[in-house]
């Protein structure tokens, strides 16, 4: 789910920085360090232009300065029952793993329908039900998250797809 919030970060920039254009360059350093980071429990999708700088501290023995930036930016939380899209990126036996942006989820062989079997032999190795589902490296899939652990800057999710519109997507 998406939401707007309110944020802060610490930024240091080197004198060589410092002038006129010192506001583009904070702002152009939030953009590249904060944009699409994750924080463990969220996304940063992306900064909204009004944001404000505090006034520079200057580091001892270094000369670079300290600014402190408040911001608001639209992040992404994924929830438990969320459905979501993504793309497999491992298929094995007991199971598959499908990246959806900043989220790392692993469907089960226990949620996936039972009509859709692994198949060893093909090339490259997929779950299908020998009719239009396959499911391999690369397949985009829509899958509904069961659970959910996140660590200092990663998110992981179980996810199923043992529900009606869950599944393949058709391309």
């Amino acid at each position: 789910m998406f939401f707007l919030k309110e944020l802060e970060k610490t930024i240091q920039l080197h004198p060589s920085y410092f002038g006129p254009l010192i506001r583009a360059h904070i702002h152009r350093e939030l953009l590249t360090k904060e944009e699409g980071s994750s924080t463990g429990k969220f996304t940063i999708v992306c900064i909204l232009d009004n944001f404000d700088i505090s006034d520079g501290q200057v580091m001892p023995g270094t000369g670079a300065a300290e600014y402190t930036v408040h911001y608001k930016a639209i992040v992404w939380r994924p929830y438990k029952g969320e459905v979501v899209d993504g793309v497999v990126t491992s298929v094995i036996r007991s199971g598959f793993f499908v990246d959806c942006g900043s989220l790392n989820a692993f469907v089960g062989r226990a949620m996936i329908p039972s009509e859709i079997k692994f198949d060893a032999n093909a090339t490259p190795p997929q779950w299908t039900d020998n009719g239009d589902q396959v499911i391999e490296k690369g397949t985009n899939i829509r899958i509904k998250i069961k659970g959910l652990r996140s660590e200092v800057d990663k998110m992981y999710a179980i996810g199923t797809m043992k529900e009606d519109y869950l599944g393949p997507l058709q391309t």
